[in-house]
């Protein structure tokens, strides 16, 4: 089960979170969240993270051209495209090698053919709970919808996780369901992780 632990932005957290070995960490370039990195965010903390960790930069339906930059200046691994992007935006992206995770907003109406026609740009789906925000909302959507997804590309599940949701998460019996996205359930403030929760969790669901 691989973990991303998304909106980070303070020097020293972000160090000691690289410390706790997730599979990813996400940094949001959206201004609007209260996770936002900031407009003068510094590459410069990016560029020890070991290569087993991989960089996500979220962003919000963003101008491609402002995306492709901070891709380049951020050193990137995956874009996580958290918005109302449309299949041409992300195929645009994919053909410049840009590895793309697209974030789905699902409640009980959900209709999951509308990732299909994302199938051959996105590297991972993300399903994440439908709200007004995107994304951060701390709000869980019902579990049991993701067996409506019957879909081979891999997703992570993200949208209100919590250490207490060890058990209920390896219970999940989806053969396509490959890890889990935490954020707020796990802060001390937005933007600020509380590294023991995320390492315990980290440990557990990973059987460490």
């Amino acid at each position: 089960m691989k973990v991303k632990v998304c909106g980070l932005k303070n020097r020293e957290n972000i160090r000691e979170i690289i410390a706790c070995k997730p599979d990813f960490i996400g940094f949001i370039f959206y201004p609007q969240s209260r996770r936002y990195v900031g407009d003068s965010f510094d590459p410069r903390l990016l560029r020890h993270v070991p290569p087993y960790i991989n960089k996500v930069g979220v962003f919000v339906n963003e101008d491609q051209e402002i995306l492709l930059k901070r891709v380049e200046r951020y050193g990137l691994d995956y874009v996580q495209l958290h918005g109302e992007e449309d299949p041409s935006y992300v195929a645009s992206l994919k053909s410049r090698r840009i590895s793309i995770i697209k974030s789905f907003r699902v409640d009980e109406k959900t209709d999951f053919q509308m990732t299909e026609s994302f199938l051959p740009y996105c590297d991972y789906f993300l399903f994440d709970t439908r709200t007004e925000l995107y994304g951060g909302s701390g709000d869980k959507f019902n579990w049991d919808i993701l067996q409506g997804y019957g879909g081979v590309k891999p997703f992570l599940l993200s949208g209100g996780i919590n250490p207490e949701d060890t058990a209920q998460i390896t219970a999940l019996k989806h053969s396509a369901l490959i890890g889990v996205d935490i954020n707020s359930g796990f802060e001390i403030s937005p933007g600020m992780k509380d590294v023991f929760k995320v390492n315990e969790f980290i440990k557990t669901i990973k059987n460490i």
